[in-house]
């Protein structure tokens, strides 16, 4: 039996209605499928790590596919990218075994949310991260952080009118580092609730604007009260960062402290 193919992409969101084929608009599943046909003369399934929302980017992505008949694997990744649109591009190439799963398979994702703070707007951050005109108060919203690792039931940090019922979810590492003008929320999981990060990047928002104190993310987990937390941010300042097959590498990406 054939290898199946795996491949790590890049992708700008903000031209895409997210990972998964829909009747809306444009995806990246679509766009990929569409790539694979050109250069393999028929159109495989791809397999994607997760769904990911309209206007959500990408610097790691992982999917895969069965090749419909061998193709060098050198040749793959230079192909493929020379059919992409400029808002895709693949960045590795492999094979993997025929029963690899790239979602099942993963025991965790990292996630960056970017803010910048400042009067003044950037046009060379509009749509890659978020503006806030008020001066934010990063230590407060790195301790804030901490207290989002561990095992919690994160209902709180979940869109109202979600069906999902286990909301108990294990993160292995939160942090806010600033750089600059430049604000990034760095987050480890095992699994998130919908709009999960970007509820957790408004309530690190509203800490570091002192609307909430970092000790209250206890007791707003504890509640699970969607009222309590932040707004939900914007999608454009979303990544997801890296995508983990191996737990080790969990603690190679940690902070160190």
């Amino acid at each position: 039996m054939n290898k199946r193919i795996l491949l790590k992409i890049r992708y700008n969101g903000a031209s895409f209605v997210g990972w998964q084929v829909q009747k809306n608009g444009r995806s990246v599943q679509e766009t990929m499928q569409d790539a694979l046909e050109k250069i393999y003369g028929s159109r495989p399934d791809v397999t994607g790590c997760s769904r990911t929302d309209s206007g959500v980017h990408a610097l790691e992505y992982c999917l895969c596919y069965d090749p419909p008949h061998p193709m060098e694997i050198k040749r793959i990744l230079p192909a493929l990218n020379s059919v992409l649109p400029n808002a895709i591009s693949v960045r590795a190439c492999s094979e993997v075994e025929h029963d690899f799963h790239p979602r099942y398979h993963a025991v965790g994702k990292e996630y960056i949310y970017r803010y910048y703070d400042g009067y003044a707007p950037d046009p060379f951050r509009d749509g890659f991260s978020y503006h806030e005109k008020q001066i934010l108060n990063v230590e407060r919203m790195e301790k804030a952080a901490r207290y989002f690792e561990g095992k919690h039931d994160f209902g709180a940090f979940m869109s109202v009118g979600s069906k999902i019922e286990d909301t108990v979810r294990t993160i292995y590492y939160a942090e806010v580092k600033r750089d600059g003008e430049e604000i990034i929320f760095r987050i480890a999981g095992d699994g998130f609730l919908y709009n999960m990060v970007r509820i957790m990047a408004g309530t690190l928002l509203f800490v570091g604007l002192g609307r909430i104190d970092p000790e209250e993310i206890s007791a707003i987990i504890e509640a699970k009260d969607r009222a309590n937390c932040g707004k939900t941010m914007p999608a454009y300042g979303l990544y997801l960062n890296h995508v983990f097959y191996d737990i080790k590498e969990v603690e190679k990406y940690a902070p160190k402290r």
